[in-house]
């Protein structure tokens, strides 16, 4: 099945492994971190290179992307160091790209609206805890989508621009015009069928937050009573089956391995969990990991 990867034999997949991309072996990720210290010094910016991320100029930035980006990439570690410039050229102009909120529109800045996810890390939950607590383990974040990057939108940032709830919904509004670039239905021999939606957007895993219009959109049909399996595994995916009989049970394990799947290996990753969304509420259900599968039932 095209959308499952992992268990592809990659060359050096015996070779130790990184502690923060166990994708990457330890030689491959220091490689990447060396290459991301030589972008920045290069372009005059001196950096503190951490196992996760990059401290500029009192800000940090994550390698998480940066470093699924370079793993999935079919040319090898021969592409890295062009794949790591053009990623550093992209920060350094998002650190002079603070200025849209300032110089463009209030009408425009409204319409370039998006909500989006983000791993609700502690560390993010004083800039970034503004949102409903949706999702559990991620944060709902407001974010402009300019032309190179997409800006996440702080508390602070937002004070002038309006009140958090017209805020969100006009992001809301703005969601549903999202572009889906493939969809794509799952099924196997043992009952097993869920959709997945995928595509080039920042704001595809955000689509959950219109669940039941996005599954009458793509099924022709309206959610069941028993709610859906929904899926986040990164920013550019989203999965999920309507609950409507006993395939259930072999659905949830196969979302929950393919969600494991993308949540390691992609950029953007989000949750490597299943969840049920009922009447707008998500319940975390299922996670694969190594280990296998952990059922996780709440009432």
């Amino acid at each position: 099945m095209g959308i499952f990867r992992r268990g592809e034999r990659r060359e050096g997949a015996d070779l130790p492994r990184d502690g923060e991309f166990a994708f990457l072996s330890e030689a491959e990720a220091a490689r990447l971190r060396t290459f991301v210290r030589e972008a920045f010094a290069k372009r005059g910016i001196e950096v503190t290179v951490e196992p996760g991320g990059v401290t500029a100029q009192d800000r940090r930035f994550g390698l998480s992307n940066l470093a699924a980006v370079c793993h999935n990439d079919s040319r090898g570690p021969r592409s890295w160091r062009t794949l790591v410039d053009e990623h550093v050229d992209r920060v350094i102009r998002s650190m002079d790209g603070r200025q849209a909120l300032r110089t463009l529109p209030h009408e425009r800045l409204l319409a370039q609206l998006y909500p989006r996810f983000i791993p609700g890390e502690p560390a993010l939950l004083k800039a970034f805890g503004y949102g409903p607590q949706s999702v559990p383990g991620l944060l709902e974040v407001l974010a402009l989508d300019l032309p190179e990057t997409v800006d996440m939108l702080t508390a602070d940032s937002l004070s002038d621009l309006g009140e958090i709830t017209a805020l969100r919904d006009r992001a809301l509004q703005n969601l549903r015009a999202v572009r889906v670039d493939k969809h794509k239905v799952v099924r196997e021999k043992d009952g097993t069928h869920f959709d997945v939606l995928m595509g080039g957007s920042y704001f595809i895993a955000s689509l959950a937050l219109v669940l039941d219009e996005v599954v009458r959109r793509y099924t022709k049909d309206a959610p069941a009573p028993d709610g859906i399996l929904v899926a986040l595994p990164h920013r550019h995916q989203l999965a999920f089956h309507v609950i409507r009989d006993s395939g259930v049970a072999p659905s949830l394990q196969t979302m929950a391995r393919f969600t494991a799947v993308g949540f390691e290996e992609s950029p953007g990753a989000l949750s490597p969990s299943v969840f049920w969304w009922h009447e707008g509420s998500f319940t975390q259900v299922a996670t694969q990991d190594s280990a296998g599968l952990h059922i996780k039932l709440t009432q």
